[in-house]
């Protein structure tokens, strides 16, 4: 799962600032193509350009605190032809001060976006271009929404005073060890991976407020975590039986042409998939070993089901002693009671992903099991928008010092 898109894969060097802040105008050769830089006389902020050869533009200051209301942050979405990508921008059709000048897909590159996906052909957005010719000198933020392994280059080149927002797992694992062995290459970026935040918003709030690159979340982790941080945190419930069966929307295996994802290979059925390795396992254990200050390790099976969007984690869990079901419900009523985004629901009701689809919304409920101290969790988010762009949304208004809930406020689409 994570993010996708169909741009190439050619990674990008698009140049760092030195640490003075000063430029010469120089040429550089980066990731198969020349990048030149040209410095901005009495000030540390770089106009940069990746491409053969690039005339200067205007330049700008990227807007590295908190913005006004009403002022423009100016936004660049890599891998916009994905469906992470196209989600970033039909969210931010309606927010208010997020305004999209750059827009890449490799693949996809001299084409209008509107080409790319008709329903959003209303919007008046920038071409498509390569990632290599993404001109960055008049942009504020970005939502890199590319591949998995494509990340780390392309962030790394990036201007040192853009916000980032990174949809792709690149950045998630803290340990770059354990990322080469679940990802199978080393870490082309060790240095940013010490930077990234990690972007479970309603958890790490105060540390993405003050992050410059974020890594968001999984839809997997983002629906297990949300309720299981809390308790364990807590220390309601024992770490050391946590059973998971999480179901996802096809969508959350990428827009990419694949054998495994037509309609005749998963229509009417349900699709158990990397039972003994999902690459979203360390991610989840890592956020509930943070939680329980010791290492934490699940049982975990995702499922591939017949629907465009949504997904559903049903957690199987033991009780500490003493505790109730009750007891876990009143916990996370306390937790998430001011969250706009996150819901516990009332008694017995059962959260359903077609009561979330197209929403930034989490719903959550406790059961008490039929097996004596054991209590069953069920999460339902859509994958694509808090599990994905809704939440790198959520983020970037927080690192822009905005209300987190700007232009996220879409109810459900139901039926």
């Amino acid at each position: 799962m994570g993010s996708t898109a169909l741009g190439g894969r050619a990674p990008a060097r698009l140049g760092l600032a030195p640490k003075d802040g000063v430029f010469g105008s120089n040429l550089k050769q980066c990731g198969g193509f020349m990048l030149k830089t040209t410095p901005k006389v009495g000030s540390s902020s770089v106009r940069v350009r990746a491409s053969v050869a690039s005339s200067p533009q205007k330049q700008h200051s990227p807007k590295t605190s908190g913005v006004k209301s009403g002022e423009e942050v100016r936004i660049a979405v890599l891998g916009a032809s994905g469906y992470t990508g196209a989600e970033i921008v039909r969210l931010l059709a309606n927010h208010p001060q997020f305004r999209i000048k750059v827009m890449t897909a490799d693949r996809k590159a001299g084409e209008q976006f509107g080409s790319v996906f008709p329903h959003l052909i209303t919007q008046d957005l920038p071409n498509l271009v390569a990632v290599k010719d993404a001109d960055f000198s008049n942009v504020d933020a970005v939502f890199c929404c590319l591949p998995h392994g494509t990340t780390q280059e392309i962030i790394k080149g990036l201007p040192q005073e853009l916000k980032i927002v990174d949809l792709s797992a690149d950045f998630r694992l803290r340990d770059i060890n354990e990322y080469a062995e679940w990802y199978g290459h080393s870490h082309r970026a060790p240095e940013l991976q010490q930077e990234a935040v990690y972007g479970l918003t309603e958890v790490l709030r105060n540390e993405i407020r003050n992050a410059r690159l974020v890594a968001n979340p999984g839809c997997y982790p983002t629906s297990i975590q949300l309720p299981l941080v809390p308790l364990i945190k807590a220390k309601l419930i024992k770490v050391s039986n946590i059973i998971i069966d999480a179901k996802s929307g096809v969508s959350g295996a990428g827009r990419g042409a694949k054998e495994a994802n037509l309609y005749t290979e998963i229509a009417e059925g349900i699709h158990a998939y990397g039972i003994k390795g999902h690459r979203h396992v360390p991610e989840i254990e890592q956020g509930l070993s943070e939680a329980a200050e010791s290492k934490v390790t699940i049982s975990f099976t995702p499922n591939l089901i017949c629907m465009k969007r949504g997904m559903q984690s049903t957690m199987f869990i033991e009780m500490a002693p003493g505790v109730t079901a009750n007891d876990l419900y009143q916990h996370l009523k306390s937790t998430y009671e001011g969250e706009e985004f996150v819901k516990l629901l009332n008694g017995s009701s059962v959260p359903h992903t077609r009561h979330v689809v197209g929403s930034n919304y989490c719903f959550m409920n406790v059961f008490e099991d039929r097996i004596p101290g054991r209590a069953i969790i069920i999460s339902v988010i859509d994958n694509l928008v808090k599990g994905a762009s809704g939440q790198a949304v959520q983020n970037l208004n927080l690192m822009m010092g905005l209300p987190e809930n700007t232009g996220l406020q879409y109810q459900p689409l139901f039926p």
